[in-house]
């Protein structure tokens, strides 16, 4: 048998106090409690079992309780309130991110991807591009890719190449030419 100073020497509190003796005695009322409020047994478990953490990691809450009973129900009560606010932040935020991104249609969400054949085509048509740009001749396509592509005057791309302003209107027309004749 073991009493009171075996306890104590063990590290076991013998007496729980007031709230725990309250929690040990209502679990199965507050998980049937918070389960009609929440509709979900597992998320009443859940809660009920953060109600202990909440009143086992500090001893001094039982403190001047008049009545734990109540003080377990409105804990619970308060926790379950703020798990509903971060459900419902949580819903919100994600509703947001879904939003920035999503293309609806009558209120439904669609793709906002092209079309399979639409998307072939249009690598079909880069690739001919690219295989166009590459056959230039390397000042030519050099003065097309800093007048295009980087967005370099016509004066700017001349400097920067070493030639004159002519030269690169010259290479630029070229390569349009090349292109509009190579590319689909």
């Amino acid at each position: 048998m073991r009493d009171a100073s075996t306890d104590a020497a063990c590290g076991v509190k013998s007496d729980p106090g007031p709230l725990l003796q309250a929690y040990l005695e209502r679990r199965e009322q507050l998980v049937r409690f918070f389960t009609l409020r929440m509709g979900s047994a597992a998320a009443a478990e859940d809660l009920v079992q953060d109600i202990y953490v909440k009143i086992s990691e500090r001893t001094e809450i039982g403190d001047g309780v008049h009545s734990p009973a109540a003080f377990l129900y409105r804990l619970g009560s308060n926790l379950m309130l703020d798990r509903l606010k971060q459900t419902r932040r949580a819903q919100a935020r994600d509703h947001a991110w879904r939003d920035l991104g999503a293309v609806s249609a009558g209120g439904e969400d669609v793709a906002d991807a092209p079309a399979a054949d639409d998307a072939l085509a249009a690598k079909q048509r880069l690739a001919a591009i690219v295989e166009a740009l590459n056959a230039l001749s390397p000042p030519c396509r050099r003065a097309f890719r800093l007048h295009k592509f980087e967005g370099l005057s016509h004066a700017e791309t001349a400097q920067a190449m070493g030639v004159s302003k002519s030269s690169v209107e010259k290479y630029i027309s070229a390569a349009l030419r090349h292109l509009m004749d190579r590319a689909p």
